[in-house]
């Protein structure tokens, strides 16, 4: 279901423990638990997520996550709703910067599990094809991140 890569930061369990808890509800709630759809995620440092960011966005600054799917939406909606799961397919790769989700949990003064589970629904959901640009696709993404969050009981 996922693999997780450190890029010049340490391992940490805790990291891994939030990660699998998320993304194990992340799966359910979008009934592809049975598929054989694989995310890499990869923790990091600001610096790593601004070369990144430089090189796939041309935006030279850091961000706190990154999320590069390998479907359009349309092509996973068909994939899901025909259960065409034979192989392993990767969904797509999530980037975080660790720093900055410690930094953003102290700006809006929530926990750190609270900071880090957000960025890998957010990542999950634009993987899975969902945007925040335009206000309507805004007004179904962000519920559906929100949903996970309470329901795991991840909250502010």
């Amino acid at each position: 279901m996922y693999e997780i890569i450190y890029k010049d930061i340490k391992e940490d369990e805790k990291y891994e423990k939030v990660i699998k808890r998320v993304l194990t509800h992340c799966f359910k709630e979008e009934n592809i638990e049975d598929s054989k759809l694989c995310i890499t995620i990869t923790l990091t440092t600001s610096e790593n997520i601004k070369d990144i960011n430089s090189k796939y966005r041309n935006i030279n600054k850091t961000t706190d996550v990154l999320s590069f799917p390998m479907f359009e939406k349309d092509e996973l909606d068909e994939k899901i709703k025909s259960k065409q799961f034979e192989f392993e397919d990767v969904l797509g790769d999530i980037i975080i910067s660790i720093k900055k989700v410690e930094e953003q949990a102290k700006e809006y003064g929530h926990s750190f599990e609270r900071e880090l589970s957000y960025m890998i629904v957010h990542g999950f959901y634009h993987l899975m094809g969902y945007d925040h640009i335009e206000e309507e696709d805004k007004k179904v993404m962000r519920p559906k991140e929100e949903k996970i969050l309470n329901d795991l009981k991840i909250l502010r």
